[in-house]
């Protein structure tokens, strides 16, 4: 079943068929099937990746796996765990001389060798919840809607290093941060590039890291032109944590979909679906070629 690269690439998102088969030839050991199932191991993946692809309903996958909606819910809890058990290793946070190493060009020459990570939030949206409180708490005055708000940390090289759980749209850019793990991941040295929104200097500076952000305008009549310079260069890198987000998002539709209150419910660890959702999709982003293009490093020692 869609065993042509091109097909694959439409219904799953991955490369090609060799991407998709190592990827099913890993997960599948984990995946503890029933003597009553009716799909293949193989399928169950697939149903998997057609609905973070495309976004198919419940009903019209199962007319096309041949079994009925609540099966289909029912395989897609169990595979999305344990894909999210099994794949969130994908998301790491490299060794420092790891990302010096393999600096692209046009990071070194704005910034040397320094920058770590890229980061920013994004948002999802989600139906409006009934409960009052819950309600507050995932309205976005962003967005103008009610959203889960994700952390999202990528390195120079394009690959997605750190995504936090999710938080109600409410949350702050600080408050995510400060509370999400993500300061765990830095260490002193660390240069991160972020949007005006992340008023997080402090924190940072405390760590012995260093945050960049282009200038505020805000009570000054013009940027000087170190300003303005220097803003452009952290401008031009940030945009691609923004890239990558839109990738996420095209590649797998159902993060682009009004997410259904069904997916906020939490497990034991305090993990809701949609989270394992987000990370998975992330991991399976990282196996797929880059959206930063790589140039030729630079001859600087």
């Amino acid at each position: 079943m869609f065993l042509n690269d091109k097909n694959v690439k439409y219904y799953t998102g991955l490369q090609d068929n060799n991407a998709l088969m190592s990827l099913v030839r890993y997960l599948e050991k984990f995946i503890i099937q029933s003597q009553i199932n009716r799909l293949t191991k193989f399928q169950e993946i697939l149903l998997v990746l057609m609905k973070l692809r495309l976004n198919l309903t419940n009903q019209l996958l199962g007319d096309l796996f041949g079994v009925s909606k609540m099966s289909v819910s029912s395989i897609f809890l169990r595979t999305i765990n344990v894909m999210y058990c099994n794949l969130k290793f994908l998301i790491y946070w490299p060794e420092r001389h790891c990302v010096e190493e393999t600096m692209p060009l046009n990071f070194v020459q704005s910034f040397s060798r320094n920058v770590t990570v890229i980061i920013d939030c994004f948002e999802l949206k989600i139906e409006m919840p009934n409960n009052l409180k819950a309600k507050a708490e995932t309205f976005s005055h962003y967005k103008g809607t009610n959203t889960i708000k994700y952390l999202i940390g990528i390195t120079p090289q394009g690959t997605i290093s750190f995504i936090s759980d999710g938080w109600g749209g409410r949350a702050s850019d600080k408050h995510v941060v400060e509370h999400s793990g993500f300061l765990s991941k830095i260490r002193q040295g660390d240069v991160i590039l972020a949007d005006r929104g992340f008023n997080i200097n402090e924190i940072i500076t405390s760590l012995g890291a260093k945050i960049n952000i282009p200038a505020f305008t805000k009570g000054k009549k013009q940027l000087s032109p170190y300003e303005t310079e220097e803003s452009r260069k952290i401008s031009n890198l940030r945009i691609h944590v923004e890239r990558m987000i839109g990738s996420l998002r095209r590649k797998y539709t159902f993060l682009d979909s009004t997410i259904l209150l069904s997916y906020l419910r939490k497990d034991e660890k305090k993990i809701t679906t949609l989270d394992q959702i987000v990370t998975v999709s992330a991991a399976l982003v990282n196996i797929c070629p880059s959206i930063v293009p790589f140039t030729l490093k630079s001859n600087e020692p």
